[in-house]
């Protein structure tokens, strides 16, 4: 397999802490940046990223093109931790596209695909492959409309010719199975608005035969099945159906060498049975010793987002309010417009308490506070903002606590919402050092 860049996936920087490094601990590190930036606050502890970025990378070695999902976490100083690490990014906008740019990744290890991409994402796509420019590694297509849009935008540009590439596209493949998560999640589902039937696939790919005159070219399959996947099964099925196209047209078509089988890599609560990277790669070269080997992808590609990102976040807050509402009921100053996941599907995020009536909370010192139940409400004007039951020490209005897991799909889907500001990120170095990543912005 060939990659679209020249690098092999070795991280330039934070990839491992010197023999003895012993970093603060997590909860004196999440109490000074509440001291420091106040709450609600971001902090992502690179430590955790880093040793997440090596489990992919270790599963998906090179030449597996691994690029970074920005939509788990589109803060452009954790774009630059994680593709720092061996990772390109895969963008589903113009905005994120930029959003990586600014982040140092060059348009050679970016991907752009989307069910959202707007004539105008479209073209500056086909701009960028124009003669001097650098063209992006690829854009998946996700329906024949789209590609009509494309392929004219990239003829009338003369594209395929002279000193101007083609522009390089995968088809999305909707791989009609039954994901093992939450329906909200299951992308890869049949009635699901992404991708193509196999049928609309094969007859788009051969459209292009007919229709780009070489200013597009078709180059392979993308497909992703779903989200916080609870088993393989139905990634495997899916991953067997991309490899079945793939061969099918690669008969015809030598350069149609690619497979991108997307993400899904899940993040479930500890103590849950979870398939990790590993064990999703251990079914991809029996898959692939089932295809011919001249129909075989020379190129195949993963598109971790959350897997990378999630257990690196913490979100610190205050508690707001502390009263009997038939039980203990908690009130923090961070809920859906920090963290949206709770309201939006239910997804429950562990809550610890960084102190208790005004004291660090420090286990190694002595007896821990007695834990009970409390129901913890965010501070938005919704009764939906709620983040669940938690057990929790006694507390009292400006102690603190710390979401755990919250590191993807939490600020980049931040609102301001209620007219509150977005919240200020803080990065936790591999020494311990803190550094502000963002400011709070309205």
């Amino acid at each position: 397999m060939s990659s679209p860049t020249d690098a092999r996936g070795t991280p330039a920087r934070g990839a491992a802490t010197s023999a003895g490094a012993r970093p603060p601990a997590i909860a004196d590190a999440l109490r000074a940046v509440a001291a420091r930036h106040g709450t609600p606050a971001y902090v992502t502890d690179l430590a955790t990223l880093d040793r997440a970025a090596a489990a992919v990378r270790e599963a998906f070695p090179y030449p597996w093109i691994r690029q970074y999902s920005l939509k788990a976490n589109d803060v452009p100083e954790i774009v630059a931790e994680v593709t720092s690490r061996g990772f390109g990014a895969n963008v589903v906008s113009r905005g994120e596209w930029a959003i990586a740019r600014r982040a140092g990744v060059p348009n050679g290890r970016i991907t752009l695909e989307g069910v959202g991409k707007t004539d105008v994402d479209l073209r500056d796509a086909v701009r960028a492959t124009g003669a001097g420019k650098a063209p992006l590694a690829w854009v998946a297509l996700e329906s024949a409309e789209e590609a009509e849009v494309v392929t004219r935008m990239a003829r009338r540009a003369g594209l395929g010719k002279g000193a101007r590439p083609a522009l390089d596209v995968l088809v999305r493949l909707n791989p009609d199975v039954v994901p093992e998560t939450i329906s909200g999640l299951a992308v890869g589902d049949g009635a699901s608005k992404f991708g193509l039937t196999e049928t609309e696939a094969t007859g788009l790919v051969e459209w292009f035969a007919s229709n780009a005159r070489g200013a597009v070219r078709p180059r392979g399959i993308h497909l992703h099945v779903g989200s916080q996947l609870r088993a393989v099964d139905a990634w495997r099925d899916a991953v067997r159906r991309g490899l079945a196209v793939v061969g099918l047209l690669r008969g015809g078509l030598p350069s149609f060498d690619t497979l991108d089988v997307g993400g899904g890599f899940p993040i479930l609560p500890l103590g849950e049975p979870t398939p990790d990277p590993e064990r999703f790669a251990r079914e991809v070269p029996e898959l692939l010793a089932g295809v011919p080997e001249d129909r075989r992808p020379t190129r195949l590609a993963i598109e971790p987002g959350r897997a990378l990102v999630a257990r690196s976040g913490w979100l610190v807050a205050s508690v707001l309010h502390v009263r009997e509402r038939g039980g203990r009921q908690v009130v923090i100053d961070a809920g859906m417009t920090e963290l949206i996941r709770p309201a939006l599907y239910g997804a429950r995020h562990p809550i610890v308490a960084l102190t208790s009536l005004g004291r660090p909370i420090a286990p190694d010192e002595g007896a821990a506070p007695a834990l009970e139940a409390a129901r913890v409400e965010g501070p938005v004007c919704e009764s939906t903002d709620t983040l669940g039951v938690h057990d929790l020490p006694p507390l009292r209005r400006g102690d603190l606590v710390a979401i755990s897991e919250a590191g993807a799909y939490a600020a980049s889907l931040a609102s301001t919402y209620n007219g509150r500001p977005r919240a200020p990120q803080v990065l936790l170095e591999m020494d311990g050092r803190l550094r502000r990543a963002r400011r709070a912005r309205s």
